[in-house]
Formats: structure tokens, C-alpha cells, sequence
């Protein structure tokens, strides 16, 4: 959650670290600092709040130097409060750290530590001053055997009054990655901070430790070998990083899914052999068939993605699909083998969760593969094989363009299965055809934006939602609640239409308005009459029809037609109408909604 920046080179490295921490705002924080080195003198300072607020405070004294660090912080050991900002200063002045993680045995290094004293209530601190306690004149190795004594996860950079011209980073379980300039290096948590300076980038792995100075980059492992590490070409420029004109970066990232889903699928597919063509699955067709059973392991609005795959893997590749929490998989003793694929879905690729469910389902014996955004994360690393999605830089906190380039790769992997196992060329036709018509109906629904801004603003005073749907879009019911819950603060779930009876009918008043996927498929007449049920206890209803369909109308006090498509390709359109009526509802509140409260892009902690 929390990010770094770091730079060292010929540049002043003020204006660098602070225009690094805004591109990492949307990450989710609640306090910020910088330092920067200049003649052997450390300057610092911290503030709680945004980053402008720091900028402010800096005001007129400008920093002097072209070594720095930054950071900012989402509170875990110790309140939300200037001296529990980072970057901390230990060693009389001499060594300052920033540091993204948990360190679990802080307490236990802080009884060994020889100066008890202590500015803040963070185990930061504490890995800072056991650093310096280290520290013999190598700060390489003052890091190294520093971290030899620490159970936990960090992404740290550390900079020392004494050697005016190196930053030391390492990494265990929290990202860290290096920009290559010329004669310059930047250290940030992700790409997003480099964009404007370098496209070459190195991404340090765990138990990895880089000594980066002006004139090179060394990295080692704890066993001291020297690690020669891939620069990779980062392709992302930084207009995509900016909000293209639009208000903020989740409106613009609404719009962008008609875009960006080409590009999840281009080049992913044979019209002619009806089948989906994705390489990064790095299996032979004798392992596809192989495997009996898949497992999709995600959190969030991912998990939802996955949850729409397991209708189509089931109805096209007949395999038996489970959808697991991450945060619960590696906790309930999970049954899978060789003949078990797990995919593991998170837009950052840094889900600590989501991570550690793919390490235990590699150390049990399944298949694993990822499904990620950020070019070169953990989880694409560590899988070494499954697919991006590219869907580009998505600022905004609650997910939007990654959600339905998700969906899409699921969707290909699923016909890719299905067609050497049950799925008819013709099957696979239509259901290519009906992917390639998805950006144009998209962009159909979004020139809808003024009479769904004009609806939302008729649910902002209502404290309760519920969103419901049956088959595959009982999940699109799930994301819709989630979209709202996330940017706008009122509480919303996302119910099965047919379990509407057992219980959660008991909810439905005029207070409380439900919102209903009606799409033209098999279970329209059974979703209908889930409506009426709704309706006859007062329920104001808003309906997601079919364009056409006018017995919605019957059914609907406020009705959005999206256009027809397939079944299974439905949750591609039914969800953007939903992300819209989130979206004005939020900011009709006056909420932010890039960077909603308590939340954040990146969850690299459990």
C-alpha cells in the first residue's frame, strides 16, 4: 500500500521525489516525507496528509541535492502522526530508511538493540537502528546482515550520511523496482513514478539487495553472488498515466475499456479454428488434457472476474471450477494436484494474499498461472508463465478497465480449453464474433453517461443497496455492490436473485432500492418474477435490460439498456452501467473516488 521513491544522478532530486509520490498517490496513504542528501547533511521532512500538504510545508526552503528518498505511508505499527512518517532519520542524524512491509520480530530485535531510544512507534524504526548498529563502514553489508536477522517483509532503501553517492534497496515480499537512466537511477514501489524519466527498468526479486550509486547498479543475493539481472522495456508512456482531459482517473478509466479490451485480445485468437490463442499458458495440448480441474484464486473485484470464468470454464471446457478467497486458501488444507490449474488473478501482480496462494498451491503440486497487469510483478515472475491482461495504468483504486480485461483473458482461456475438450468450432465461432463486437457495444453504453449520471442522482440519499442477479451475472451483482461500497461509502450487496427468499427478502422496504441485471437469456422469466417480489415490498427498482426489451419496463422504475450479446459475454457490458451509477453517486456525494478512504491500489501486507 504505501510507496517509495527514490533517485540519485546530476538532477536536483526534490522536484523528482515529490512529482514521485503524487503518481503514487493512488496507491492509498495517510502521511508522507522526503530526504534529501546534500555535503553529508541529511534534510528531511514529514507531514500527515497529501502530498500537496508536504509540498506546502517544504515551501520556500528547497533541498539542496540529487541523492533523495520519499515515502508514503498507510498506517500499520503506530497512529496516523508526523513522527511515524517516513522517512526515518536513526544513527545521531547519519542513516535515514524508508521501508514498505511488516517486519513481525520487531520486538524481539528491539531488546537487542544497544539504544533503546525510539522518535516513533513503527518496527521501521527498529530496522533502522539495528542498520546502523551494523554499520562498519560497508552499507551494503550493514543492510545485508541487518536483514539476515529479520522475519517479515520489506521493500527498503537506505541512505547514508557518509556515502553522499549510494542508495542500498532490498526486497523480501514487498516490490521494489529500478529505472535506468544515464547515469541516473530511480527506485520506486512501481513503474508508474519513472514513466516521465526512463522506460528501462529492473525489478528486484526476494532476498535480492542493489547498491546503486551514479556510476552503476550491483545487486546480490544474501549469499553474496553477484545477480545479473534482465532490464525490461517498459511500454507504457506517460499520457496514459494522466486523466486525458477527463475529471479524474476513474471516469477516464471507464472510458478507456473499449480500448483497452482489443487490446486484452488481440492477437489471442483463430477465427478460423474457433479457438482462443494465449502462449503464456506454456502447456501442450497432452497437458491441457491433463488437467481435471481448475481453481481461480483471487480477492476483490478479481475474484469477481473469476467468478464469471467458472460458468464459462464449466459450459465450454466441462472442467469443475472452485473460486477461492486468496486471504482463505493456503488456510483450509486446499486439495490439488498435478492435474489441478490454479490461476491467480490481481491487477498489481503484488497481492500479498493472492501471492502467497499461488506458493502454496506450487508447493502442493498444481499448475500454476498468473493473471496480472503490471509488466514484471511478483506473481508474473514467480509463475513464470500466464498472461497479461494490458489494460495499462489504472490509477484509480477501485478497479474498472482491469475487471473486463480480466474477464476477457478468463473468457479466452476457457474457449482455449474448451475447444480440445467439448466446445464446437461453431460454439467457438460466435463466441470469437461476439468477443470483436464487445469494444463497439461498450462504447454504446457509454453514450448513455448523461441519463445514468441523471439516474444515480436519484439513489444518493438511500443508506442500503442491493444488487442482485441470477447465473452469470450474480457475480456482476457482487462487482456493482463493491463498486458502490468502495467510492461512494454506502453499504450495497450483491445477492443470487433465487436466494432472495431465504432470508434477505427481509431487508427489502422503501428504504431500501434494489438494482437488477435482466439480461434476455435463460433466466430472464426466473429473474423477472425476482423483481416482482421486490417490488410488491416496496422496493424502488432499478433494471439492467436488454436493448429491446420492453417488458422490463413493467418491472423497472428506472431502467439502463445495455445492447445483446451471449450469455457468458454479458458481465462485459452489464458491469459498465454499474460502474457509472457508482461513479455519480460518489461524486454527487462529493466523495474522491480515485482514491476512496482506508483503501488502496497495491495490497502488499496481509
Amino acid at each position: 500500500m504505501c510507496g517509495i521513491v527514490g533517485y540519485i544522478g546530476k538532477k536536483q532530486a526534490l522536484p523528482i521525489l515529490l512529482q514521485g509520490l503524487r503518481d503514487l498517490e493512488y496507491r492509498g496513504y495517510d502521511s508522507a516525507g522526503i530526504a534529501v542528501l546534500d555535503n553529508r547533511k541529511i534534510d528531511r521532512v514529514r507531514e500527515v496528509g497529501k502530498v500537496d500538504m508536504l509540498a506546502k510545508k517544504i515551501g520556500q526552503d528547497k533541498f539542496v541535492g540529487t541523492i533523495g528518498i520519499a515515502h508514503t505511508r498507510w498506517a500499520t505499527h503506530g497512529g496516523v502522526t508526523e513522527s511515524n512518517a517516513h522517512p526515518h532519520i536513526v544513527g545521531e542524524g547519519k542513516l535515514v530508511l524508508v521501508h514498505n512491509g511488516i517486519i513481525e520480530n520487531y520486538r524481539e530485535i528491539k531488546k537487542q538493540l544497544k539504544n533503546q531510544h525510539q522518535e516513533s512507534e513503527t518496527d521501521s524504526e527498529i530496522l533502522g537502528q539495528l542498520i546502523f548498529e551494523n554499520y562498519q563502514g560497508d552499507l551494503m553489508k550493514a543492510v545485508k546482515q541487518a536483514l539476515l536477522k529479520v522475519r517479515g517483509t520489506y521493500g527498503i532503501v537506505v541512505m547514508h550520511a557518509d556515502h553522499p553517492n549510494q542508495l542500498v534497496a532490498a526486497r523480501l515480499g514487498s516490490p521494489l523496482c529500478i529505472g535506468i537512466g544515464d547515469k541516473e537511477y530511480y527506485i520506486a514501489s512501481d513503474v508508474t513514478p519513472m514513466l516521465p524519466f526512463t522506460k528501462q527498468v529492473t525489478f528486484l526479486d526476494d532476498g535480492e539487495i542493489a547498491s546503486i550509486n551514479g556510476d552503476g547498479l550491483k545487486i546480490l543475493n544474501m549469499r553474496d553472488e553477484i545477480i545479473n539481472k534482465t532490464v525490461t522495456q517498459i511500454d507504457w508512456d506517460q499520457a496514459k498515466a494522466q486523466k486525458g482531459g477527463f475529471e479524474n482517473f476513474m471516469l477516464k478509466e471507464i472510458f478507456d475499456q473499449p480500448t483497452v479490451f482489443e487490446d486484452a485480445i488481440r492477437g489471442r485468437f483463430n477465427v478460423d479454428e474457433g479457438t482462443a490463442v494465449l502462449g503464456g499458458l506454456n502447456m501442450t495440448l497432452e497437458q491441457m488434457r491433463d488437467i481435471k480441474r481448475v481453481m481461480i484464486i483471487a480477492e476483490g473485484t478479481a475474484r469477481h472476474a473469476g467468478l464469471i470464468a467458472k460458468y464459462a470454464f464449466e459450459r465450454l471446457a466441462n472442467l469443475p471450477t472452485e473460486v477461492d478467497f486468496s486471504s482463505e486458501f493456503r488456510y483450509r488444507d486446499p486439495v490439488v494436484n498435478k492435474n489441478t490449474l490454479v490461476f491467480v488473478i490481481s491487477q498489481s501482480g503484488e497481492t500479498a494474499d493472492t501471492l502467497m496462494a499461488a506458493r502454496e498451491a506450487k508447493r502442493k503440486g498444481a499448475v500454476v498461472r498468473g493473471i496480472v497487469n503490471v509488466v514484471g510483478s511478483t506473481i508474473a515472475r514467480e509463475t513464470k508463465a500466464g498472461t497479461y491482461i494490458h489494460a495499462g495504468p489504472e490509477l484509480a483504486v477501485a478497479s474498472t478497465k482491469a475487471y473486463t480485461n480480466m474477464v476477457a483473458v478468463l473468457l479466452l482461456y476457457a474457449l482455449q480449453f474448451g475447444r480440445i475438450k467439448h466446445t464446437s468450432l461453431a460454439t467457438g465461432q460466435r463466441l470469437l464474433q461476439g468477443l470483436l463486437e464487445i469494444p463497439e457495444k461498450m462504447n454504446e453504453i457509454l453514450k448513455q453517461t448523461d441519463s445514468i449520471q441523471n439516474i444515480a442522482k436519484q439513489y444518493q440519499q438511500y443508506h442500503n443497496i442491493l444488487f442482485m442477479g441470477r447465473g452469470v451475472n450474480y457475480p456482476v451483482a457482487l462487482e456493482g455492490a463493491l463498486k458502490l461500497e468502495e467510492i461512494s461509502y454506502i453499504h450495497a450487496e450483491g445477492l443470487a436473485a433465487g436466494a432472495m427468499k431465504h432470508g434477505p427478502l427481509a431487508l427489502i422496504s422503501k428504504d431500501v432500492p434494489v438494482v437488477a441485471i435482466l439480461s434476455k437469456d435463460q433466466l430472464y422469466e426466473k429473474m423477472k418474477s425476482s423483481i416482482q417480489e421486490v417490488r410488491a415490498r416496496g422496493a424502488r427498482t432499478l433494471v439492467i435490460a436488454t436493448v429491446g426489451d420492453e417488458e422490463a419496463k413493467e418491472v423497472a422504475d428506472d431502467i439502463i439498456y445495455v445492447p445483446d450479446t451471449m450469455e457468458l459475454l454479458e458481465p462485459l457490458l452489464n458491469t459498465i452501467p454499474l460502474q457509472l451509477f457508482a461513479y455519480y453517486i460518489a461524486v454527487a456525494l462529493g466523495r474522491d473516488v480515485d482514491r476512496p478512504r482506508n483503501l488502496a491500489k497495491s495490497v502488499t501486507v496481509e
